[in-house]
């Protein structure tokens, strides 16, 4: 490889049930026309892409995995984080979410991995513009789908109370979705009462179209953003709707949302989606659980002094997987033109901040509880 190339390495995303990922297939495609870049992508039986597609733009494919071994040189790229119960020493350059710039459970031995190897972590999270608003995000398809989940889950309670609810699994795309609820809400009649916060946001722009494209009457979709919640939680408001769909970026600590007391007492609210997922935040808002759930145990039953209304909360960090290729495809065109300065991402103002808030944080560790 000459030394003027770019070399990503897409891994195998190993998260269960993660069926996204960081490069389409078009973005490689349009990577290896502009030149410079060469690109290797690690086989995956569970990516929305097949393997042909990589290969037929001139990509390298390799068996899952192998970025251990992979040179020196290549940016190891994903999108979830890497193989729980691994300490190993990171010795690469990773671009990903990693999730632990916020203290969240686990966040030094994250850090302590890229320190012990000398390697260096771009979080994906923080890639910024100039004016502080993050270059690509899934933020739309995590509300769109957040919202769709609530929707269902509400549903589920409606037409089959009792019943554990089902695994959830991708969809082809967002219309076979939403034609799933629309049937079901005919089913039952009635439309419930959604409550988005953080309306404004990426995140909660789709959690609203969803329920819009859903069919639920405008005067139920309640909008929140930072001007309803300037007087501080808790917000009784929460509980006299049926669904409560949280979407705000969480940044600093903030009075809770939702508190025992509130829904230990009459309410309507019977779902919760935490699309935000702080769930180890020690700043969380949602205070009253501590797990995330999984796309095959999606909903957590919240014990409650009122047992005539259930509580059910959903707590999935990885949401968009319901629509991989969709949020895949918009993602990886979002980033692409960030990708295009990684050549010269030590100047390249994106690269150059995250890569200081990068040794900013690993700096921290020495002197945070």
């Amino acid at each position: 490889m000459a030394t003027n190339t770019t070399h990503l390495w897409l891994r195998e995303e190993t998260k269960p049930m993660e069926h996204r990922a960081a490069l389409s297939p078009d973005v490689c495609k349009q990577l290896l026309a502009h030149g410079g870049f060469e690109i290797t992508v690690e086989e995956s039986k569970d990516r929305t892409f097949a393997d042909s597609e990589y290969a037929d733009v001139g990509c390298r494919v390799v068996p899952g995995g192998s970025w251990r071994s992979a040179p020196s040189d290549a940016i190891i790229t994903g999108l979830k984080e890497l193989p729980e119960n691994d300490t190993t020493p990171l010795t690469h350059t990773h671009v990903m979410f990693a999730h632990c710039y916020k203290q969240q459970g686990g966040w030094k031995d994250v850090l302590g991995r890229f320190a012990a190897g000398n390697g260096t972590l771009y979080d994906l999270e923080f890639l910024n513009d100039d004016s502080g608003r993050r270059v690509a995000a899934f933020g739309f398809y995590a509300g769109f789908t957040g919202a769709a989940v609530g929707i269902d889950a509400w549903c589920h309670q409606q037409l089959h109370a009792g019943e554990k609810y089902p695994v959830i699994k991708p969809y082809p795309n967002e219309d076979v979705l939403l034609d799933e609820t629309k049937a079901k809400l005919r089913e039952i009649g009635k439309a419930p009462r959604i409550m988005v916060m953080g309306a404004l946001g990426r995140c909660g722009s789709g959690a609203v179209s969803y329920a819009r494209k859903a069919g639920i009457p405008e005067e139920n979709i309640v909008m929140w953003d930072m001007a309803e919640t300037a007087k501080g939680g808790p917000f009784q408001e929460i509980m006299d709707v049926d669904i409560f769909v949280n979407c705000i970026y969480l940044s600093s600590s903030i009075p809770p949302f939702i508190t025992q007391q509130q829904i230990d007492a009459d309410r309507s609210l019977s779902v919760i989606v935490d699309v935000s997922c702080d769930t180890t935040n020690p700043f969380n808002p949602i205070p009253i659980y501590s797990v995330n759930t999984t796309f095959d145990n999606a909903l957590l039953d919240i014990p409650s002094a009122n047992s005539a209304k259930p509580l059910q909360l959903c707590s999935i960090d990885h949401l968009p997987t319901m629509l991989p290729r969709e949020a895949s495809n918009q993602f990886a065109l979002d980033l692409l033109p960030t990708l295009l300065q990684l050549p010269t991402r030590s100047t390249a103002p994106v690269w150059a901040r995250a890569e200081k808030l990068f040794h900013d944080k690993v700096a921290s560790m020495a002197t945070t509880d």
